[in-house]
């Protein structure tokens, strides 16, 4: 019966003479809450520096496109880039932003509408093109048309304040009644006063006649089954060009140094010939770090594979599914050889480290010196498809800076 209240009072003492006990499991279980949420923080500031980065906005992941890009923007895609993304030549897009938007008139065999909304304000437009396709005309038995050519004439409507009516004349052409294809428009003047003024926005309206004045009814494509209904393409520049450089400043990857915190070469007074004794205690610190370090990597461009689908774009990006942008890791030991492609710079600086001239002065860096941009083709929250060129975001080569 005494074995029970002595086993409480060892508790007691117990507790009053190492009270951490008391809060251990809480203090660890606050710990384990507190890093998940550090963990859950830092995992939502990166997503959200990649949106920026990328700047394609705020996906939302419970409601995926549904539609087909048009055929237009995944060939420009694989004319731009390869299949990793990485631009081919950089001078084939005009600007770095190319975007399609859908027709959102289904009804009206002539009338065509294209929400504008998400152009970026920041962007520039450089050109305009409707693109529509034209069937060939059907040939009925016992008519004829006796003509092969039909006009097209292209207008900007205007708002009469009750609905649109048929305004500015944008363009005329001739086409061939009995073959089929894609006609492109140049409406850049057009659209450029719908971007200033997006009021004045109405679409455009096709009338189709025959030579000899008779109206013809419009025989362009409107289904999205087959991919051939009409869409604005708008070309332009976002003004977020990068350095596109071959060759980056020696500074990268290194803290710059203030006026203040310049290095000092010694004087020759200052770098004397060592004693014995520092001598025998320089080869003691040589020989510790040699066996810590006996055969560093030297610097070298090394795989970093960017995954949409952990990143969770998956389901909007169209084309790549994520690419290699490579980094570079590595030492810069002194003598800089030719493969490491040290700069001038880098080679006198890795002399004043190497010869103990100054003790701020470090071993060069192993950074990109050289960069390539990479193209992404994107549905945006308004299941607009979109083309991007993104530069400086392949490690091309490594080199000592």
């Amino acid at each position: 019966m005494l074995l029970l209240p002595r086993l409480c009072v060892c508790a007691v003492l117990l507790l009053l003479l190492d009270p951490v006990v008391l809060f251990r499991v809480p203090q660890r279980l606050l710990a384990r809450e507190t890093e998940r949420k550090d963990t859950h923080e830092v995992v939502s500031k990166a997503i959200q520096r990649l949106h920026e980065l990328f700047d394609i906005g705020d996906l939302p992941q419970n409601a995926l496109p549904h539609r087909k890009p048009p055929q237009f923007m995944v060939d420009l895609f694989n004319a731009v880039a390869d299949s990793d993304g990485i631009t081919k030549d950089p001078g084939i897009l005009e600007g770095n932003v190319v975007r399609s938007f859908e027709d959102k008139v289904h009804s009206d065999q002539s009338h065509y509408y294209f929400n504008l909304s998400s152009f970026g304000r920041k962007e520039k437009m450089i050109k305009a093109e409707f693109r529509i396709f034209r069937p060939k005309q059907s040939i009925v038995p016992g008519k004829s048309f006796g003509h092969h050519f039909c006009k097209i004439d292209v207008y900007e409507l205007l708002d009469s304040g009750i609905k649109p009516w048929r305004g500015n004349l944008v363009t005329s052409r001739l086409l061939p009644l009995y073959t089929q294809g894609w006609e492109v428009i140049n409406v850049t003047q057009t659209v450029s006063k719908w971007i200033i003024d997006s009021s004045s926005n109405h679409g455009f309206l096709i009338v189709t006649t025959l030579p000899s004045g008779n109206s013809l009814e419009s025989r362009f494509e409107r289904s999205q089954k087959h991919g051939k209904h009409a869409f604005l393409v708008l070309f332009s520049d976002d003004g977020r060009r990068g350095s596109t450089a071959t060759n980056i400043s020696p500074l990268l990857g290194r803290k710059a140094l203030a006026k203040d915190d310049t290095p000092r070469v010694p004087t020759p007074s200052e770098n004397a010939v060592p004693s014995d004794n520092q001598v025998s205690k320089s080869r003691k610190i040589r020989s510790a770090s040699v066996s810590v370090e006996r055969n560093p990597m030297s610097c070298q461009r090394l795989p970093l594979y960017v995954d949409f689908e952990e990143i969770g774009w998956s389901g909007w990006i169209i084309s790549p599914k994520g690419y290699n942008a490579y980094h570079c890791k590595g030492s810069c030991p002194f003598p800089l050889g030719e493969g490491l492609r040290a700069t001038n710079h880098a080679t006198v600086q890795s002399i004043v480290n190497a010869l103990k001239l100054s003790r701020d002065v470090e071993m060069p860096c192993c950074v990109p010196d050289k960069l390539h941009s990479i193209n992404l083709l994107y549905f945006d929250d308004e299941e607009n498809v979109v083309l991007k060129q993104y530069d400086d975001m392949v490690a091309v080569s490594c080199g000592c800076h």
